[in-house]
């Protein structure tokens, strides 16, 4: 049903991906996930282009996308920022440290910086509950939270 024409290779390797998963139980996943892989996130012309070569609704992609916290709809920022939100960072001040996050890049969770550096995620646990509030910037861990510890993070990036 191949009803896009393809113009870039990512979106070639992507209907050649649908194509080897036709039929098989599950595609909708794999092909989301390939789909993420080769574009950094699924934007809604892609989702388009699932749905017509699958011969699914919009619908149903938008909504197996919009379900996992793994697809992002969005691009993502050149470093992300996983807030944890979980009770010990709760209890500890998460809330203050999500405000002096927007406060500091002039977005909130969930968002982008528009200039593309950074993406504000939040999480429920890292796994570091004994320095909460925590955050992590990539891989790098940023515990006991406050406005100056913020700062100086980010500035490393």
């Amino acid at each position: 049903m191949n009803t896009v024409v393809p113009q870039d290779t990512r979106l070639i390797e992507l209907v050649e991906a649908i194509a080897s998963h036709r039929g098989t139980s599950g595609a909708l996943i794999e092909v989301l996930h390939k789909a993420q892989s080769l574009f950094g996130h699924i934007p809604p012309e892609i989702m388009r282009t699932i749905a017509e070569e699958m011969d699914l609704p919009l619908s149903k992609v938008y909504g197996v996308t919009s379900f996992y916290s793994y697809f992002r709809m969005t691009p993502q920022g050149e470093h992300v920022i996983r807030l944890c939100l979980g009770t010990a960072c709760h209890v500890r001040g998460a809330n203050r440290a999500a405000q002096i996050l927007t406060e500091e890049l002039g977005v909130g969770i969930g968002e982008t910086t528009p200039d593309g550096r950074f993406t504000v995620t939040a999480v429920r646990c890292v796994g570091a509950c004994g320095l909460a509030p925590v955050m992590m910037i990539d891989e790098d861990v940023y515990g006991r939270l406050d406005r100056e510890k913020i700062r100086r993070a980010l500035a490393r990036y």
